[in-house]
């Protein structure tokens, strides 16, 4: 640790250093580090990820995604994809732009509470899992319409 402040490394990010809002306490073990309003902290270091970064690394993805609670499975099958990919996109730092974009928008959505985006993929993914065969429509006073199953 230095003296100019707290590199935050548990964060998984090498970038993150801490100013203030941490202690250094004695421990049975060693030295250990408080840190005050932990999930403050990082609901400011995601929004920041998601708004002034270009680019997501795979560990600021990685970040995001934890702090989303979503594991590697639950992203992956999310958007169509298996946890393998969502771990190489996060281990070798080359996160698809639209992947970049959608965690983006996704994360903003739940910090702000809004829930549309995750709305429409649970409903995709409802409609993914259906088999209709046959599509039945009806003709009404009012028009032309679907059919009830």
């Amino acid at each position: 640790m230095k003296t100019n402040g707290y590199h935050y490394l548990e964060s998984g990010l090498r970038n993150v250093w801490l100013a203030n809002g941490f202690a250094v306490r004695k421990t049975e073990y060693g030295e250990g580090i408080s840190i005050a309003d932990v999930e403050g902290l990082h609901k400011v270091i995601g929004l920041r990820l998601v708004e002034r970064k270009p680019r997501l690394t795979g560990a600021e993805f990685r970040f995001l995604r934890k702090e989303l609670g979503l594991s590697q499975a639950k992203l992956g099958k999310l958007w169509g994809y298996d946890a393998q990919t969502i771990a190489i996109w996060e281990k070798r730092n080359r996160v698809p732009m639209i992947a970049d974009r959608f965690i983006r928008a996704y994360y903003l959505e739940v910090e702000r509470g809004n829930a549309q985006i995750r709305e429409l993929v649970e409903r995709l993914n409802d409609i993914d899992r259906r088999e209709d065969t046959r599509l039945i429509f009806e003709e009404t006073r009012q028009g032309w319409r679907a059919k009830a199953a």
